[in-house]
């Protein structure tokens, strides 16, 4: 699949503060610092996942055509800042099957639409090579509710839920989006 540079995006604008626009791309090899900075900061995430999602954003920069992940960024347009990204690839053994394996905004900019045009450009990106589904994975821990309902809110739904999967307490949603 080949990636494109996506033009820049106006959000909306967020009710308790401006965001300037921002624009989505590939992830470059000096995003890695910056992006694994706000996944450390992003308190939804325990210490021992951010060495998972290292990994991944490693594999797409050492063979990014084929690692099996795509990772784009969200870049302030005036600073170039890092603003969050997503990381998603095709689920092996399948036939159109595509897993989102992260998605991670700033806290700083939650609620103004970036991980919306992440979500959706992906969303795009899986349709274009001739996805059909998409699963998410994630926790049932209280502090996901709100990740739990943007995911609705983007036409997601659960089909799966396995109590005490990855803690005591702990247990795996799968969401699904089937593509037309």
């Amino acid at each position: 699949m080949q990636m494109k540079s996506v033009s820049p995006t106006s959000l909306p604008t967020h009710p308790c503060r401006p965001f300037p626009p921002v624009y989505l791309r590939e992830m470059k090899a000096d995003d890695r610092e910056p992006l694994l900075a706000i996944l450390r900061a992003t308190r939804e995430f325990k210490a021992s996942e951010v060495p998972v999602a290292e990994e991944l954003l490693d594999a797409f920069l050492d063979q990014p055509l084929t690692s099996g992940y795509y990772v784009w960024v969200a870049l302030e347009e005036e600073q170039s800042r890092r603003r969050g990204y997503i990381c998603f690839g095709p689920t092996p053994l399948t036939e159109g099957t595509w897993d989102i394996y992260w998605i991670v905004v700033d806290a700083d900019c939650r609620g103004a639409g970036i991980g919306i045009a992440l979500l959706r450009h992906a969303e795009q990106e899986i349709q274009n090579a001739g996805g059909r589904m998409i699963l998410i994975e994630t926790s049932s821990k209280e502090e996901y509710c709100g990740t739990h309902r943007f995911y609705e809110a983007m036409g997601y739904r659960q089909i799966s839920f396995i109590p005490d999967f990855y803690t005591p307490g702990d247990g795996k949603i799968t969401l699904q989006k089937l593509l037309r």
